[in-house]
């Protein structure tokens, strides 16, 4: 799973991403079209985040879900804070609060969603989260056409669930919803951090502050076994997976490919989802769970590409 990062200026709320990487290049950063480079990086990122996914479910006998939350979250913030060595004084009280509630929605977006993929395969979990993204997209843009996208997403969903979510855990769809609800949370919250903070420092306290947070969940949870030396190094390997590798490859990315290509992209993310979860885990989708989830996927792109229609029609001036 991937999130928008706030390490940058602004990142378009209505863009559906997947995913904690920026939705938004750095001012005056140039913008590379045509390039493989950045897409690559892009694409490398997402193939970082859901192979993490699928290394944290194999983990969770050994830690549970949420200690694999609690030390993902912990290795991360750790390793964000000595790179990133924000600043502390100087911040208002509506910055703190801004970061703080960014933070709570980053460990509520990992904690539901680790606790989906506890209960269904790890392609259909992404795809029900990324529709969070993609109702945020939806009702931020007020377009009819859009409707046509939400109706494609909810036949997606509909084949998904087998006519009635039969076919999988009802716990487990709740829960990806959910993850879903606060990831649209956190975009909106990455934006307002990264325009408070500069550079990725609104990221790093955000992630430390979600860190704090779910450590007595953790420890709740798995007590002793986070100390376990085996179980530390494959959190570690969560953390790097999932957080630190791909918020770098992003912001990379970002510096040279155009944020709506990016959030194209970031959409893609219940295939690579899937696939993981079929390399790693040997889950494999049926033939109505695959069309269901290139249904998600073609919904998300075209909300994405009627955004980017929509603000270069806005850009276009009146001719007299």
């Amino acid at each position: 799973m991937t999130t928008p990062s706030a390490a940058t200026p602004s990142t378009p709320a209505a863009a559906p991403v997947a995913g904690p990487g920026p939705t938004s290049d750095p001012a005056g950063a140039p913008r590379g079209r045509g390039s493989l480079g950045p897409v690559g990086l892009v694409l490398a990122g997402g193939l970082s985040v859901q192979f993490g996914a699928a290394l944290a479910v194999s983990l969770m006998p050994r830690a549970g879900a949420l200690g694999v939350v609690t030390l993902r979250l912990a290795v991360a913030a750790v390793v964000l804070l000595l790179i990133c060595r924000p600043r502390l004084r100087g911040h208002s009280r509506a910055d703190w609060g801004t970061v703080v509630v960014f933070g709570i929605a980053m460990a509520g977006m990992n904690g539901l969603f680790y606790q989906a993929v506890d209960r269904i395969p790890l392609g259909p979990a992404v795809t029900l989260e990324v529709l969070g993204p993609l109702a945020l997209s939806v009702f931020a843009s007020r377009r009819a056409v859009n409707l046509v996208w939400a109706t494609l997403a909810l036949a997606g969903v509909f084949l998904l669930g087998g006519g009635g979510f039969d076919g999988l855990d009802p716990a487990g769809v709740a829960f990806a919803l959910g993850a879903g609800a606060m990831w649209a949370a956190y975009i909106v919250f990455s934006a307002r951090t990264g325009r408070r903070f500069p550079q990725a420092d609104g990221l790093a306290l955000a992630m430390a502050v979600g860190a704090v947070l779910f450590l007595p969940l953790g420890i709740a949870e798995s007590g002793g076994k986070l100390l376990d030396p085996m179980t530390l190094a494959l959190g570690a390997g969560v953390a790097l997976l999932s957080s630190v590798l791909p918020y770098t490859l992003e912001l990379l990315a970002l510096r040279r490919l155009p944020a709506p290509t990016f959030a194209i992209l970031m959409s893609l993310e219940p295939a690579i989802a899937a696939a993981a979860g079929y390399l790693i885990l040997d889950q494999a989708l049926s033939t109505t769970q695959s069309a269901a989830i290139a249904l998600v996927i073609a919904a998300s792109m075209g909300a994405v590409r009627t955004q980017v229609g929509r603000r270069r029609v806005k850009a276009i001036p009146d001719l007299p």
